[in-house]
């Protein structure tokens, strides 16, 4: 079996969830099939790239996507291919035109749903209605939707009610406990001028309302004094989102002081961000939809206690009250999650017992549940179920 598998970020190029898991994915399917991949992007030493086309340059970036897809859709029809399968709506576009134009399967893995983040608007325009667009007609047309978590297969069937449910797979995200483990060095904690005499709440995200920074940041006015703020939260969404979020940082600097609050707009290297979850002494996950969360797996096998948001897939990770501490999110009454946030970061990090425990229970069902190879076969009889 040989496939096209098409995602938008590629390593070294990788911002979010769905980048990590196709990161991961990928060599775990290699063990067994044959996967050739197209990314967005300049040049990969294993990866077919897909720069933006130059005519489009400055174009709206639903426009500049679509021409990445088309390229793509041309790369693929020189090879044969028994399969596509994209991630995330910037792709999809090119499977679903590729499986069209080739007359093979389109499989999509289910990262985010538009009509669930309609805050794109604000960053896309009229490009976010083409995205919608996109998916939803690929969705459609797929020979299978693989779901990174029941809730997001729940949401697939909601937003889309003419696929049929059978199509619908569950296959979790996965985590790599051999690479994200423990790691006993301080150098980054100190490079960062974090106190590493002192317990610090981490949160790793990117700049958008999806993830709850703005929550976080009112909830951690109530955190105790004694407990650092780091965030390591960069790419802003838009120039709005980005003010909005100074502005806020500004506040609790001003109320906690500024040695208390540390803000890390760069991305991390993974060495580093491994080794800032293994000292905090809680994670934060405030989002407001999360399809599963990576991150959440991330902060577990590094043995770190979590606290997050009740919503989408977290729950199928975050095991309330023996892998971490789940928050119930209202849209219709923030402020009180973010007070009862503020205080189970509290309770954790003031109580070690329960802090070593979540931790050493996270890592262990990381290990359990979450190993790639077994998503990898998982993905694999989903393909084989399709193809003709």
């Amino acid at each position: 079996m040989r496939i096209s598998l098409l995602t938008k970020e590629w390593s070294p190029q990788i911002y979010g969830g769905a980048g990590v898991h196709v990161d991961n994915l990928v060599p775990a399917l290699a063990e067994h099939i044959a996967v050739e991949v197209h990314a967005f992007g300049d040049s990969f030493a294993n990866a077919t790239a897909h720069p933006f086309p130059e005519f489009l340059s400055g174009a709206n970036p639903a426009l500049e996507t679509l021409g990445v897809n088309l390229d793509m859709v041309n790369a693929i029809s020189r090879n044969r291919v028994d399969l596509v399968h994209s991630h995330t709506w910037y792709t999809n576009f090119a499977g679903q035109g590729a499986a069209l134009l080739l007359d093979i399967p389109l499989v999509i893995t289910a990262h985010s749903l538009e009509p669930l983040r309609p805050w794109k608007q604000e960053q896309l325009g009229g490009g976010y209605r083409i995205s919608s667009w996109v998916e939803k007609s690929a969705y459609e047309q797929a020979a299978a939707v693989i779901a990174v978590s029941a809730g997001m297969k729940a949401d697939v069937l909601n937003c889309y009610p003419n696929i049929d449910p059978v199509k619908v797979h569950v296959i979790h995200n996965g985590i790599n406990t051999d690479i994200y483990r423990p790691d006993p060095s301080f150098e980054a904690v100190n490079r960062y001028g974090i106190n590493a005499q002192a317990p610090y709440s981490l949160f790793v995200g990117r700049i958008t309302q999806q993830k709850g920074l703005a929550h976080l940041l009112q909830a951690a006015k109530n955190f105790d004094p004694q407990i650092q703020v780091v965030l390591c939260a960069s790419a802003p969404d838009t120039p709005e989102i980005a003010a909005e979020v100074h502005e806020l940082v500004g506040e609790l600097r001003n109320l906690r002081g500024n040695d208390n609050v540390i803000w890390i707009q760069e991305q991390v290297p993974r060495s580093e961000l491994i080794s800032l979850l293994t000292h905090a002494s809680v994670f934060t996950c405030p989002s407001i939809y999360e399809p599963q969360g990576i991150v959440n797996l991330e902060a577990m096998a590094c043995e770190t206690p979590v606290v997050a948001s009740d919503v989408g897939g977290i729950p199928e990770v975050v095991i309330d009250g023996e892998t971490g501490i789940l928050v119930h999110y209202d849209q219709f009454n923030p402020s009180a999650f973010e007070v009862d946030f503020a205080r189970q970061v509290n309770r954790v990090v003031a109580d070690s017992e329960l802090a070593e425990r979540l931790g050493t229970t996270g890592r262990e069902r990381a290990i359990k549940d979450f190993a790639w190879d077994s998503i990898a076969q998982s993905t694999i009889d989903v393909y084989r179920s399709v193809i003709r």
